[in-house]
């Protein structure tokens, strides 16, 4: 999902369970294309994906379930969905009960009682310019103003070390990263493709400081199903994990056999953006050696030494948009969720030329 000022959303990639993408039921949506909510009007202000279906989230509070869920309940703030678990932040019923944290199964339709409830204190978060009293939640799954973190089992939340204050957290597939308040990254859980960072493939139980990016504040952060990417307040790029689907932006062997990717010439993009020729080669000038796993962060250069602003990880592929507006993609394209209009795999940045 791509998300556009002043409110205006986009969607591309897999639909066939019939999800809210602008497109129909039974197939794949190669460019980006308005997104259509039925039953909503035209002022969403949250999307949270999911493999087989999208929640939706209206300013007026109106949370709408497309795909292979479907449903709708008022009352809500924010949602975040996955194939286990949906999470959804809604008032309190009471003048003093604050919001309220419910888990629901993707199936449930919101009908019935939660798999589990809690009432959380919301982080606040001040608007800047004209308006500036007003505010807003933090953003989902981390539990606001708890340094703590959703669990789809109790207990529901779990505190981190009191001189940690959390900012944002991602969750691969078994894998966590976290943002503190000081631009710090933390990962922990499964390592074996190297998506914490730390230069090994070992599982960490508990929250580990990257020390490779110490001094290095961070802004963004950012979990695949098995690779993380971070991006730093001057804008620069770094990523790590497994590079299966050249999801790293890295040679990747398997894009390679499919005759995606070349050792030869393979194509690139010209200082106006449009595509050129390069040759993919090491330092001694031989064909550049496939990569796997990367356990370290690597610094990447998006083309036209663009700086990011934000990063956005699938299963095996990257998005990222710049401060100029532009989003590349790269990586696994099977379904079309690059959104380059067609299903190819991509071990390099790439424009989305509709937007």
């Amino acid at each position: 999902m791509a998300g556009e000022r002043p409110g205006a959303w986009f969607g591309f990639g897999f639909c066939g369970f019939g999800q809210a993408l602008g497109s129909g039921r039974g197939r794949q949506v190669y460019s980006p294309e308005p997104l259509e909510v039925p039953g909503t009007s035209l002022d969403v202000c949250r999307v949270s994906a999911s493999w087989s279906y999208t929640a939706t989230v209206t300013s007026g509070g109106r949370l709408e379930l497309s795909g292979s869920a479907s449903g709708s309940a008022g009352g809500c703030r924010d949602a975040w969905a996955s194939e286990a678990l949906l999470v959804v932040l809604r008032a309190g019923t009471g003048p003093d009960s604050g919001a309220e944290l419910q888990a629901w199964a993707p199936g449930s339709s919101l009908r019935g009682e939660p798999l589990w409830a809690q009432t959380v204190v919301l982080e606040v978060e001040r608007k800047d310019g004209p308006g500036g009293d007003e505010t807003q939640a933090g953003p989902l799954p981390l539990l606001p103003c708890a340094s703590a973190y959703v669990s789809p089992q109790p207990p529901f939340y779990r505190p981190l070390a009191p001189t940690l204050r959390a900012r944002r957290l991602e969750l691969g597939a078994e894998h966590a990263l976290l943002l503190d308040a000081a631009g710090q990254v933390f990962s922990w859980g499964g390592g074996r493709h190297g998506q914490l960072g730390h230069g090994t493939l070992e599982a960490e139980r508990e929250p580990r400081v990257l020390e490779a990016l110490q001094g290095l504040p961070m802004a963004e952060v950012a979990a695949g199903g098995w690779h993380s990417v971070c991006v730093s307040e001057t804008g620069d790029i770094y990523i790590w994990g497994w590079n299966e689907s050249g999801q790293l932006a890295l040679p990747a062997r398997s894009l390679a056999e499919d005759g995606k990717t070349i050792t030869g010439d393979a194509p690139g993009l010209n200082e106006d953006g449009s595509e050129a020729k390069r040759a993919t080669e090491g330092e001694d000038g031989g064909p550049a050696p496939f990569i796997a796993v990367q356990p370290f962060p690597a610094l990447l250069d998006l083309p036209l030494g663009s700086d990011a602003v934000k990063a956005s990880c699938g299963s095996r592929h990257t998005a990222v948009v710049t401060r100029t507006g532009e989003l590349y993609t790269w990586g696994w394209g099977k379904y079309g969720q690059l959104g380059h209009k067609d299903t190819t795999s991509l071990d390099r940045p790439c424009r989305v030329e509709y937007l």
